[in-house]
C-alpha cells in the first residue's frame, strides 16, 4: 500500500522526521558534560596537582609491594636506609606474600596494603619496593576520592607508572625515581637516593642536562606525565585514569629491554590516539638495552624522526629510568624546559627550597645488571636473585 502525503503532511513528516532525528543524535553523543561538538575531542588542560606536605625527622614512610615480589633482604636495607634518613618505616602487611610465582601477593592484597597505607594519617609517603608487572590489576580496586583525600608522597618507577597516572588524575603530585630493589643495594647512599631523600625534605631539585644531537630546542611548560612507556601506552583513552588526553603535558618517555619496533609501536600508538596534539614538549629518559632490529644508531634517532614534525621541544637523554643514574622527577607537578644548544634544563614550579644539580656529573656505580634490570622490569625472567 503506498500513502500518499499532501503538502501539509509533507511538512509535518519533515518536521518530526528531524526532531526525532536530532534527538538520536544527541542521544549517541556526550557532548552534555564536555560541552564539545559531536566528533570533537575533550582536550581541557590538565588540572594542576598539589604537593604532599614533605616530611619531617620521624615521619613514617610505608613500604609496599604493588607489582611483582621481591627479596626482603631488599625490604630490610631500604627500612635501614630510612631510618638513617630519619624515617620510620613501615612494612605493608601482604609485601612478603606470593601469588602466581611473581606477584607479591594477589591483586585484592597489594590493594589493600595501598588502602591501608593511604587510609593511616600518621603515614606521610608510600615507597614502592619494585616494580615488574601487576599495577594495571590494581586500578578499579583503589577509589581515586581516597587517592585525593590522602595525598602523601608515592615513589617508584617502572610499572608503577600506572600508579603514577592514578595519583595525577586524583590531584596529587607524586615522585618517579628508585625504589627497594636498588636502594637496598647500596643502603641509600647513592646519588638517586641522595636525591630523593633531600626531595622528601623539601629540596627541589632544577636539572641541568647536557646537549644531545637529537635535542629540539625551544621552552615549554606543561604538567609532567608518563614514564615507561609499555606501562602507561595501555593507559591511553582506556582507562579512568587517563592524563594523557588532556592539553597542555609534557610528556616523559623511558624503557629498558624492549626492541626498536616495540617502541616504535608504542610511540605510534600515541600519535593515533592524538596524544602528540596536546604535548607541550617531550622529555626522553634512558633507554636501556633496546635493540637493534632496526637500522637506526640509537632510540633517539628513531623517536626524532617523527618529533621533528612537532613544534616543541624535545629533551634527549635526561637520566632517568632504569640506568645506573635515576633522578627523581615530580610527575603531576608544572615543569619548566628550555632546551638550547648548548644544554637543557629541567624545573619543577612548586614550593621548596630550590637546588640545581649538574646530571653530567652524576656517576652511580653499577649496581645491578643489565640482565637484573630486564628481570626487574618484568621484561625476562632467566634471572632469578
Amino acid at each position: 500500500m503506498v500513502i500518499k502525503l499532501n503538502s501539509i503532511h509533507r511538512v509535518a513528516f519533515v518536521a518530526l522526521t528531524a526532531t526525532v532525528f536530532g534527538l538520536a543524535l544527541t542521544a549517541c553523543s556526550d557532548d552534555s558534560s564536555s560541552g564539545t561538538s559531536a566528533g570533537e575531542s575533550d582536550t581541557k588542560p590538565l588540572a594542576e596537582c598539589s604537593a604532599p606536605a614533605f616530611l619531617k625527622k620521624g615521619d613514617k614512610v610505608a613500604l609496599l609491594s604493588p607489582s611483582y615480589s621481591t627479596p626482603d633482604s631488599n625490604i630490610q636495607n631500604t627500612a635501614a636506609a630510612l631510618k638513617e634518613w630519619g624515617f620510620e618505616p613501615v612494612i605493608g602487611k601482604n609485601v612478603g606474600k606470593l601469588d602466581a610465582g611473581k606477584y607479591a601477593g594477589t591483586a585484592q592484597e597489594r590493594a589493600d596494603d595501598f588502602i591501608a597505607a593511604l587510609k593511616d594519617t600518621s603515614i606521610k609517603a608510600i615507597l614502592c619496593n619494585r616494580g615488574g608487572y601487576g599495577t594495571i590489576q590494581l586500578v578499579d580496586l583503589i577509589d581515586q576520592k581516597l587517592v585525593s583525600d590522602n595525598p602523601k608522597w608515592l615513589i617508584g618507577f617502572s610499572d608503577i607508572t600506572t600508579l603514577h597516572a592514578m595519583e595525577t588524575k586524583a590531584g596529587v603530585m607524586s615522585i618517579h625515581g628508585t625504589m627497594s630493589s636498588f636502594i637496598g643495594k647500596t643502603r641509600g647512599t647513592d646519588d638517586n637516593s641522595t636525591l630523593l631523600q633531600d626531595l622528601l625534605k623539601g629540596t627541589v631539585p632544577t636539572y641541568k642536562v647536557p646537549k644531545h644531537k637529537y635535542n629540539q630546542t625551544g621552552k615549554a611548560e606543561g604538567i609532567l606525565v608518563g614514564g615507561n612507556m609499555a606501562t602507561f601506552v595501555p593507559l591511553v583513552g582506556a582507562s579512568d585514569i587517563d592524563v594523557f588526553q588532556n592539553d597542555g603535558i609534557i610528556l616523559f618517555m623511558e624503557e629498558v629491554g624492549e626492541s626498536l619496533h616495540n617502541i616504535d609501536r608504542m610511540f605510534n600508538a600515541l600519535e593515533l590516539h592524538g596524544v602528540m596534539e596536546n604535548v607541550k614538549g617531550v622529555v626522553l629518559g634512558e633507554f636501556v638495552d633496546s635493540g637493534t632490529d632496526l637500522n637506526y644508531e640509537t632510540t633517539e634517532e628513531m623517536l626524532s624522526k617523527y618529533l621533528k614534525k612537532y613544534d616543541i621541544p624535545v629533551m634527549c637523554g635526561f637520566p632517568a629510568g632504569h640506568d645506573d643514574v635515576n633522578v627523581p622527577i615530580v610527575m603531576g607537578a608544572k615543569v619548566k624546559m628550555d632546551v638550547k644548544d648548548d644544554g637543557a634544563t629541567l624545573s619543577f614550579d612548586m614550593d621548596g627550597e630550590k637546588k640545581t644539580v649538574d646530571t653530567g656529573k652524576l656517576t652511580n656505580e653499577p649496581v645491578l645488571s643489565k640482565a637484573l634490570r630486564k628481570m626487574l622490569a618484568g621484561k625476562i625472567f632467566a634471572i632469578e636473585e
